[in-house]
């Protein structure tokens, strides 16, 4: 790997140069955050319930006591054998930050379509302790556009990141926020999706200083390049452009 190579001097001088670029980019993120939080809200008017591993949540359960709630909206539909890398590395995250999320007045819970049974399954895989949950028997993926039907599918025009496209498959990923006030009234007020979401991959504030950065060069150019489930690194494997991985001992009907 070639790179121009200078004295400590020069390099100082550059460095400061590019300190000024990244701090009129920092003070642009602040306004833009800002401006996110002044997002108007919308208020829920209908009630969803969730299996957990213990039995029946309501959303306003998710909120664990706290006023406000973080939904990793995970890319697993019912039977699902093969689970996105994306949604994977995202919620890897939550290991060591957890704790301190919740006594920021911030509860989180991922919240796939899939049944709690697969979802348990996944969890213990993966060794993933944060709260998980299923709306298989609720609306609220559809309500909230990351899951479609199949004939939404079949013809190719489902509301996806804010915009009529090809969902391809039945779930997809996202990320929404929700704040409960004192009288319990729950309101929506943001969600991300797709490139959206990775304001909440940290991987890549790591990556992005690093000389390979992020290293995307095909065939995806996106995380799908290089990111695996925890536990397959080294394993070999394939992944669907959607992001949904497949072991090298695959047999499915993708490899025929």
């Amino acid at each position: 790997m070639k790179h121009e190579v200078t004295s400590r001097e020069a390099w100082l001088e550059a460095r400061r140069a590019l300190l000024a670029k990244e701090r009129a980019h920092m003070k642009q993120g602040d306004q833009l955050n800002a401006e996110l939080r002044a997002l108007p809200w919308v208020k829920l008017e209908k009630s969803y319930t969730f299996d957990g591993p213990s039995g029946t949540l309501t959303l306003s359960d998710l909120f664990a006591g706290r006023s406000q709630l973080f939904v990793k909206h995970h890319m697993l539909g019912p039977g699902q054998q093969h689970h996105c890398v994306g949604c994977a590395l995202e919620v890897d995250h939550l290991q060591g930050i957890l704790v301190h999320l919740q006594n920021h007045d911030l509860s989180y819970v991922a919240i796939a379509r899939a049944p709690i049974e697969e979802i348990e399954a996944l969890r213990q895989r993966m060794g993933w302790q944060f709260p998980f949950v299923s709306s298989y028997r609720s609306d609220f993926n559809y309500d909230f556009h990351v899951s479609f039907t199949p004939e939404a599918v079949k013809e190719k025009k489902a509301f996806y990141n804010f915009r009529e496209s090809d969902p391809g498959v039945e779930d997809l990923s996202g990320d929404s926020v929700f704040y409960k006030d004192e009288d319990g009234d729950i309101f929506h007020t943001y969600s991300a999706f797709a490139r959206g979401c990775e304001r909440f991959l940290g991987i890549y504030d790591f990556l992005d200083v690093s000389p390979k950065g992020r290293n995307e060069h095909g065939p995806y150019h996106g995380l799908t390049d290089w990111a695996r489930p925890h536990d397959m690194y080294g394993k070999g494997g394939t992944i669907e452009p959607i992001g949904r991985y497949h072991a090298q001992t695959c047999t499915c009907s993708m490899h025929r």
